[in-house]
């Protein structure tokens, strides 16, 4: 057991050195002022404050809107379509599976760049509607392309939990309510959609918290005028240079993560893909 140990601790300070220390230095900035040295450490809350601006306060309000927005219509699609999968048998829903996280294995930025292709004004769908007599629509740089990108990229994330929950699943369970007489309405609402709820909110979780913070799709889909947190925060720390501020907007949008994963227990605190 003691030989084992020691093998434990280059992971424990490879551990400490990847995430803790870097954690510990970005709430050290958000709390300090950008004239600090190594003897002398100025402690200030001005950046926390900062954030009040109506001007980014804007951009948390337009993240959390975009979130929300992806986040249904990634459910309305995915649910749906993690059901028919878990129809198959085993084998075919492997398969399937596999074909859905296939747009995972390419890189997010050579996707993004095949939706500008697909959405310029000169693109694909512009070139189809002209062949056809109707005038380009400028879909570029618009809510409309930054949705479009963000569903398209994380809708593996909500279909994959759901379809877990709906896969392990006890279908005797929905033999049972029919032969006692429920609909397939009441069925679906009562038993199949209350035992996939741990799949549903692990999608939800993930989906809300990819969007909210992704900034390669709002920037090359929707321009550099169309700024969600991620923008700020990449602006804040490469464009202006602003650390502290940087690191607080980053304090709070992990205290936002925080609160999200913490209401999604208080809604499921039991998360045992419905066996119940």
């Amino acid at each position: 057991m003691h030989h084992y140990k020691g093998l434990v601790k280059p992971y424990v300070l490879w551990s400490f050195l990847l995430i803790a220390l870097p954690l510990v230095l970005i709430v050290l900035y958000s709390i300090t002022t950008g004239d600090n040295s190594l003897l002398t450490i100025h402690l200030t809350l001005d950046n926390f404050k900062k954030i009040s601006d109506p001007v980014y306060l804007s951009v948390f309000v337009k993240s959390l809107e975009m979130g929300l927005i992806t986040t249904v219509i990634c459910l309305v699609l995915a649910y749906p379509m993690a059901y028919f999968i878990s129809k198959f048998n085993e084998e075919a829903q492997s398969i399937i599976i596999l074909l859905v996280t296939i747009p995972m294995w390419i890189n997010t930025l050579l996707r993004t760049y095949a939706w500008i292709s697909l959405l310029s004004d000169n693109g694909i769908v512009n070139s189809m509607l002209k062949a056809i007599g109707i005038n380009p629509v400028n879909m570029m740089y618009t809510n409309f392309s930054v949705l479009m990108g963000l569903i398209c990229d994380l809708l593996p994330f909500m279909v994959i939990p759901i379809h877990t929950s709906l896969a392990k699943m006890d279908y005797s369970l929905v033999e049972a309510a029919s032969d006692l007489g429920a609909g397939k309405i009441k069925t679906f609402t009562k038993v199949i959609l209350k035992l996939s709820l741990p799949g549903v909110i692990n999608g939800v979780t993930m989906v809300f918290l990819l969007s909210i913070s992704s900034f390669v799709i709002p920037v090359l889909l929707g321009g550099h005028q169309f700024v969600l947190i991620g923008n700020l925060i990449e602006n804040q720390f490469i464009s202006v240079g602003d650390w502290n501020f940087g690191s607080a907007i980053s304090v709070l949008l992990a205290i936002i993560i925080l609160a999200m994963m913490g209401v999604m227990k208080k809604i499921d605190p039991d998360d045992n893909g419905g066996e119940r």
